[in-house]
């Protein structure tokens, strides 16, 4: 009987906790955390297969914004070039498709960041992605620790955003999965929480706030350079190219596989060394890495999964220099969860990047 109480009073202490994640998204973590992995992955592939996204249709109106080609001068900002428009899956094209509009704080009048939006396949045409291109030049990135996810505090940088972050924040994006889920491991801080992963993909951040998507021990290895290491899976593009693994593999879901459909989010890095964030309804591993590989990327890993994990946020304060805040954050696609307020809410259980101007 007393264990009973103790696992209730957990799980009401999980399930009432500030924060942006749904009751349901609650209840899964909890139940993954306490010996329920495998009941919980059941449910999830038993409702996304019974629940399959829409074959065919037309986007809702204003999905797609219209948008001429990005332009900016990098001057003596020493911006990146702007990226070239990213080529539709889906014929015809919707007016606007796959160009880039510039989005988030800018930096001496320049864009740090533009979004591109498009459908992520030829079959589920009703559905619509969105691919953020981060100016590595201009913008400054920091690895954020949840409460769970490593867990392991105190840590300097974790939720909420503080007053001293928020004063050049740009823009804000989940991390990856839990860590027993993946296959790699958490360095931040000075200490790692769980080893490094040699052959891992991994998101690198370095001590000047530049970053990298990389195969460890292959692009990136350890440094005094190195600030925060991320490792999630293997890499879902290399070369250019969507690694063969992401259509004959398993490992792209720790709990549904790589062949369900379901809000994806992944991390490249472009030739030049932008980095690209790619996330949406309806995805699989491998429209995911094709996404990411059509934007540009050489490489590119697969984050966080799911409705409640994945945001893009970023944040245009009106009056430019002012600190960002959640009135002035915008989600990447109007559907995501959490809200632009959810990097700053007081308690939030996972890890996330933060990409601020320098």
């Amino acid at each position: 009987m007393a264990l009973v109480a103790i696992a209730g009073w957990s799980l009401a202490g999980a399930l009432t906790a500030p924060g942006a994640a749904s009751l349901p998204a609650r209840a899964a973590e909890w139940a993954r955390t306490h010996g329920g992995a495998g009941l919980v992955g059941w449910i999830e592939n038993e409702w996304y297969s019974h629940h399959p996204p829409r074959v065919g249709g037309r986007p809702p109106k204003g999905a797609i914004p219209s948008s001429a080609a990005a332009s900016h001068a990098s001057g003596s900002t020493g911006a990146l070039p702007p990226p070239a428009p990213i080529p539709p899956l889906a014929q015809p094209p919707v007016s606007g498709e796959g160009q880039w509009n510039p989005i988030g704080r800018q930096l001496f009048g320049v864009p740090t960041m533009y979004a591109a939006y498009l459908r992520p396949d030829a079959v589920h045409t009703s559905l619509v992605a969105g691919v953020v291109w981060m100016d590595s030049r201009l913008l400054r990135f920091r690895l954020f620790k949840g409460s769970a996810i490593p867990g392991h505090g105190p840590w300097r940088r974790t939720a909420p955003v503080s007053s001293s972050a928020a004063a050049r924040l740009a823009a804000a994006f989940n991390g990856g999965f839990r860590l027993a889920d993946s296959g790699g491991g958490y360095y931040s801080e000075g200490r790692a929480v769980a080893p490094l992963v040699s052959g891992a993909a991994s998101l690198i951040i370095y001590r000047d706030g530049t970053a990298t998507v990389g195969q460890w021990g292959r692009d990136a290895q350890m440094s005094p350079a190195v600030s925060s290491v991320r490792q999630n899976l293997d890499l879902i593009v290399d070369g250019g190219r969507p690694v063969s693994s992401v259509v004959d593999g398993a490992s792209w879901g720790a709990t549904i596989g790589n062949r369900v459909y379901v809000w994806r989010s992944g991390l490249g890095v472009t030739a030049d060394g932008a980095l690209l964030y790619a996330c949406g309804p309806g995805l699989d591993a491998a429209s995911l890495a094709d996404l990411l590989a059509r934007a540009g990327a050489v490489r590119a890993m697969e984050l966080d999964i799911n409705t409640d994990w994945v945001n893009f946020t970023d944040y245009t304060p009106s009056t430019p220099g002012a600190p960002a805040s959640p009135a002035d954050g915008r989600t990447l696609l109007p559907t995501m969860r959490g809200g632009a307020g959810r990097y700053f809410a007081p308690w939030w259980n996972r890890d996330f990047v933060t990409a601020s101007v320098r």
